[in-house]
């Protein structure tokens, strides 16, 4: 459908309350199948790249959000990188001598924590940690939510993964707009609460087969819904040679001269987008004398 890979606002300013509803496909592409990903995995980043996508339509500034998971169980790290313009990249690591992974979340990501890290272009970065000990990402972040802004706040999040070669991520939040909370809370919290169930009603099939305004329409007929309008959603890495030869400023300058008599070359590769950079003898003389400058970018 046309209005995938897209962020939609909505406000419903009666009840003092702003949305957002976001739906992915070809932004997950290059996310999902940059590896061979089991479909738990696949299905966890799917989730935090919505996720992702909705936060970064709460700032006020320009800057990223990284949605990141650290834990203990089978997949012990997952992150997805979204800016403000709504591009996003993400990668994950598992146990790949696991024969099968389970499929509940809390035997996923045994001993988790979720890691919100706030990184503006100008002003200081902030980062938020709250535990994954709810049954879902969705009910997790709420908690992130209560404890960090303590905004009233309702977060769903829908997989679509029966093409495997086109999945589908979507996901809807409601939260109380920041300069009427404490207002909201008193006066107007079963407005909120209602908006909330009448969110919970929407089904997968509608979430993904009905136009956007078509949804806001069956939940929220009875109130005043102003639609904004859409934001493309879109896969985007930021990595590049210069980028790169940075990393490679850390490792002994000896050490990379003996790889490229051996090999003929330095070698590496983007995790993210899988982009390939080489390094001769003379780039590393240059990286390790500060003057290393080269335009590429990935193809």
């Amino acid at each position: 459908m046309s209005d995938f890979d897209q962020l939609n606002r909505f406000l419903i300013d009666r009840a003092h309350v702003r949305g957002q509803l976001v739906r992915l496909q070809d932004s997950l592409t290059d996310i999902v199948h940059s590896q061979e990903y089991p479909v738990q995995i696949q299905r966890l980043l799917s989730e935090m790249a919505a996720a992702a996508s909705m936060l970064t339509a709460t700032l006020k500034f320009e800057g990223e959000i990284s949605l990141q998971i650290q834990g203990n169980g089978p997949v012990n790290y997952a992150v997805i990188h979204a800016t403000h313009n709504q591009t996003m990249r993400g990668v994950a690591r598992w146990d790949q001598s696991s024969p099968s992974l389970p499929d509940v979340l809390e035997a996923l990501l045994r001993q988790a924590v979720l890691v919100i890290t706030i990184t503006p272009d100008k002003g200081e970065r902030y980062q938020g940690v709250v535990a994954l000990d709810k049954p879902t990402l969705a009910e997790s972040m709420e908690s992130y939510f209560a404890q960090s802004e303590q905004l009233p706040t309702k977060i769903m999040l829908m997989t679509d993964l029966r093409d495997p070669e086109h999945i589908k991520a979507a996901g809807m939040l409601l939260q109380v707009l920041p300069e009427d909370a404490s207002q909201s809370v008193l006066a107007s919290g079963n407005d909120f609460e209602h908006l909330v169930k009448l969110g919970e009603t929407l089904s997968e099939e509608e979430m993904f087969c009905l136009p956007v305004s078509e949804i806001l329409y069956r939940l929220y007929h009875q109130e005043e819904v102003e639609l904004f309008a859409p934001q493309p959603v879109k896969f985007a890495c930021t990595c590049s040679k210069v980028r790169t030869a940075q990393a490679l400023r850390n490792v002994e300058k000896a050490e990379l001269l003996n790889i490229i008599a051996e090999d003929g070359a330095v070698n590496m590769n983007c995790q993210y987008c899988h982009a390939e950079y080489s390094f001769d003898e003379i780039d590393i003389e240059a990286i390790h004398a500060g003057n290393f400058d080269s335009p590429e970018t990935p193809q």
